[in-house]
């Protein structure tokens, strides 16, 4: 990855920077540090050029994990910016964080006022809902990969007699 390091190696970096972008995507504006921000500024203008481009949509997978999240790239957020060819973001700054002095800045798409946040049930949610919950819990904690607590077994050292 290009740009600053900001204390990370490449794979965190790129780890970083995308979830930064889908959490933007997401909620429409995102509250960070202001190197992080203008870190991936240039990235968010890329993804939504390649969503602008009919033939390049397939390339967002790279990006955007989450399939309601592309999808609402290319049916809400792209048409708000159509008029544009870069510049999709702004930076307003908030002050500066208490613990370390960080610069922190308010990070939000242009024409992105209206959106209103792609919501992901929780397991909690859908336990509320359901009267299987345990069936239900236990069946998406596998499809998230999530185990059970009673499944992780735990190793304990033998204690040995001194001779």
């Amino acid at each position: 990855m290009y740009g600053k390091h900001l204390g990370r190696d490449k794979d965190e970096r790129r780890n970083l920077f995308k979830g930064l972008v889908q959490s933007l995507f997401t909620y429409g504006t995102i509250q960070t540090s202001e190197a992080k921000a203008k870190a991936i500024k240039a990235l968010v203008d890329k993804v939504v050029n390649l969503a602008k481009d009919k033939n390049k949509k397939h390339l967002l997978a790279a990006y955007l994990v989450n399939k309601d999240l592309l999808n609402r790239l290319v049916s809400e957020i792209v048409p708000k910016l159509d008029g544009r060819t870069s510049g999709y973001t702004s930076l307003v700054r908030l002050g500066a964080r208490f613990g370390d002095q960080t610069m922190m800045v308010k990070m939000s798409l242009i024409g992105a006022e209206q959106l209103k946040p792609i919501l992901v049930p929780s397991l909690r949610a859908v336990a509320k809902q359901s009267s299987n919950s345990k069936k239900e819990i236990a069946t998406l904690r596998q499809a998230q990969g999530k185990l059970p607590r009673n499944d992780k077994r735990r190793v304990t050292k033998r204690k040995t007699a001194k001779k």
